[in-house]
């Protein structure tokens, strides 16, 4: 990129209450500086602003990437290309020539329209993925921040219960997120109010709940008739009882938006032009084939070799040296979900690829830990799918074992017996 292909270069720092832009037209000395109010109005007349001076000529535009909001807003103007910068890039260069560390908005401004203007070459224009993969990506994304929030709540609910009810768990199971779980304890709150229920009351509930089997019931009839509370105290049980029920009733809510996530991340992924390459994958099944899918995108020209994704991901260890030591660690700052991605895959992968068993057996046997081989096994598929995404060709294991067998691989000879 040069200054001659766009008509001025721009660096926005984005703030809760107003925005700082440093802007730079082509062929002219001067940086303009100005403050943009925070609104979606004054950013839109902003933006129209530039298209009407510039004649919809191109415009780069640099800004911190942790941003979302402004790329959202950004990204689908003509004329504009984003260069998002990492903001320990930006920190780093701010420290490179204000030691102190002092920072307000229009010399960070500034700071990264020198990046765009001064080290373009370390910059990459982003570029927006097409719009079933994005909707894809938000889907995965929600739904997996949906089940650590119903995983933080159950948490709560089972220190909860352990505190004043610990028999629901032997009525219930462990997974208190479970409709049985979720209505049963918005039902029955406490031992007392459950010892008072019917006992017909109780099996009605069970049976309306898919657990008809006699025996099951009858022990479970048995439990609540000998149970004995571990507190009566009302100033615990009260409050206790308050706090279960709104716990029960938002993992129950939290369960029913989880179903509909999964719903649209299935319609989503099968009207998906690329579906074809992960739906079949070994393990992958509905859960990861979709977060697959939006690791890779549809833009070959985002990973032109493996290596791109493997370090994006997190899963290609950095190596470092100084004077005559060397040592291996893994990348601190990789996009955590895009990692767990390629390793809770790589896990599940064990069983059912073959070769996969074997390579994790094989590094088993050599005393790597499980993460460890995890990390390895995923920066092989990574190679293997970037292979199959690049020719648009779906993973045949038989093929790939194929291959092995030309090239006499060891893995051939390993068994997994894990």
């Amino acid at each position: 990129m040069t200054d001659t292909d766009y008509a001025a270069l721009i660096g926005l720092d984005w703030g809760d209450q107003a925005h700082a832009i440093a802007l730079h037209v082509q062929g002219s000395p001067a940086i303009e500086k100005s403050i943009l109010p925070h609104s979606a109005e004054s950013l839109q007349d902003w933006i129209n602003a530039l298209r009407t001076r510039f004649g919809g000529r191109p415009v780069a535009l640099a800004l911190e990437a942790k941003h979302a909001p402004v790329v959202h807003a950004l990204m689908q103007v003509e004329f504009i290309t984003l260069y998002p910068v990492n903001p320990k890039t930006s920190a780093c260069y701010r420290l490179a020539f204000n030691p102190s560390g002092a920072k307000d908005d229009i010399p960070d401004a500034d700071l990264l329209l020198d990046l765009l203007r001064l080290h373009p070459d370390q910059l990459t224009p982003w570029h927006p993925d097409d719009v079933q993969t994005r909707k894809l990506d938000g889907l995965v994304q929600a739904r997996r921040a949906a089940v650590n929030l119903r995983t933080q709540l159950s948490n709560s609910l089972t220190t909860l219960l352990k505190a004043y009810f610990p028999q629901a768990f032997e009525l219930v199971g462990e997974d208190l997120f479970s409709p049985l779980a979720c209505a049963f304890l918005l039902k029955w709150s406490d031992l007392i109010s459950l010892k008072a229920a019917r006992p017909n009351s109780v099996r009605a509930f069970f049976h309306a709940h898919n657990v008809r089997r006699p025996d099951t019931i009858q022990k479970r009839l048995q439990r609540i008739a000998n149970a004995k509370a571990l507190t009566t105290d009302d100033a615990i049980v009260s409050v206790s009882v308050m706090s279960c029920r709104l716990l029960a009733g938002q993992l129950r809510k939290l369960g029913q938006s989880i179903k509909l996530y999964d719903l649209q991340i299935q319609q989503t992924f099968a009207d998906h032009s690329h579906a074809h390459l992960f739906r079949n994958l070994p393990g992958a099944g509905p859960t990861l084939a979709p977060r697959l899918l939006v690791a890779f995108g549809t833009r070959r020209d985002r990973f032109p070799l493996p290596d791109n994704l493997q370090m994006l991901s997190g899963i290609a260890p950095v190596t470092e040296k100084s004077g005559q030591r060397k040592w291996v660690h893994w990348r601190w700052n990789a996009p955590r979900f895009l990692r767990q991605t390629f390793v809770e895959w790589a896990n599940q992968s064990i069983h059912y690829s073959s070769w996969a068993a074997a390579y994790y057996a094989q590094q088993e046997k050599r005393g790597k830990r499980h993460q460890a081989i995890l990390r390895a096994l995923a920066f092989k598929w990574i190679r293997i799918l970037w292979k199959c995404w690049m020719v648009n060709v779906p993973y045949d294991e038989a093929r790939y074992l194929k291959h092995l067998a030309s090239k006499n691989s060891s893995l051939l000879n390993v068994t997994y017996a894990k």
